[in-house]
């Protein structure tokens, strides 16, 4: 039994590869990540182009902001920090991880209603590979998710299995190529629904995907990741990030623990995932 988690949920990720869980952020703290947030889109609103700090959709406008995402959080307002850093979720990561644990980055993807877009089947590892396999993201519904609306979809047992190739010849891909999908057993995958406040925590090896958001409301979805203190990050994608690979739990590790299967290496340039799976 975790400090949060039961033993069945600490079994079902180990045996599927994630673990949905409601109503594990409490109310106080949804409220609180919706204020900023808000504050957010509203501060988007002008832009004319993607930056820095935003990720917006094509057909983004000031009457209509659609925003694909907040990059690193975390750096943007302390209020991410806090929560990433010393809510219930850590408490989360440590009972399946263990004490001693690394933040490593955070995004927030919005997925607009009426077509946000889709995200292709992919495993995560590829794009920050590290020394082992114990990275995991925990990704916390910021608002009602029901059908239709983008829910991210998990292979059940995916993380036990084969890491794909996400390069299509020289160029990097960010998603899992047709003619692997046939081996990926993706008419199982999982798409847990909820209320705000539930939590999905998923393997770093894990394949997951999203549909377009097809509803009239949208879908945004506050992504976590981290790491065991003994993983090591071979890219620094991190690098500029006031937070990136902060030891928030425990001690910092002085000896790298590496898994024997190899990883791929993604590039060490970041681009958006949305960017690169639609060949931008």
């Amino acid at each position: 039994m975790g400090d949060v988690l039961s033993d069945a949920q600490i079994a079902a990720y180990r045996r599927d590869g994630f673990v949905a869980i409601p109503s594990l952020v409490d109310a106080r703290w949804i409220d609180r990540l919706d204020e900023v947030t808000s504050h957010f889109i509203e501060m988007s609103r002008t832009l004319p182009a993607s930056d820095a700090r935003f990720d917006l959709e094509p057909d983004h406008s000031e009457a209509m902001p659609r925003l694909r995402r907040l990059n690193s959080p975390v750096d943007q307002h302390e209020t991410y920090w806090e929560f990433a850093s010393r809510s219930v979720i850590v408490d989360a990561v440590c009972d399946l991880i263990g004490p001693d644990v690394k933040f490593h980055h955070g995004k927030l993807n919005f997925k607009a209603p009426h077509g946000g877009e889709e995200v292709q089947w992919h495993q995560d590892i590829q794009f920050w590979p590290h020394t082992n396999y114990s990275p995991l993201t925990i990704g916390v519904f910021l608002a009602d998710v029901d059908s239709g609306m983008g829910a991210v979809g998990f292979v059940p047992g995916s993380h036990d299995g084969e890491l794909y190739d996400q390069y299509e010849g020289d160029r990097w891909r960010g998603a899992i190529a047709d003619r692997d999908l046939a081996r990926v057993a993706v008419d199982a995958a999982v798409f847990p629904t909820g209320s705000a406040g539930m939590v999905t925590i998923h393997n770093c090896r894990t394949v997951h995907g999203s549909a377009p958001n097809m509803s009239d409301r949208p879908r945004p979805l506050l992504l976590n990741t981290y790491t065991s203190a003994d993983a090591f990050a071979y890219t620094d994608l991190v690098r500029g990030s006031k937070y990136g690979e902060a030891i928030i739990r425990g001690n910092a590790a002085r000896w790298a623990r590496h898994d024997p299967r190899p990883c791929q290496v993604g590039p060490s340039r970041y681009r958006p995932i949305f960017d690169v799976q639609q060949g931008r």
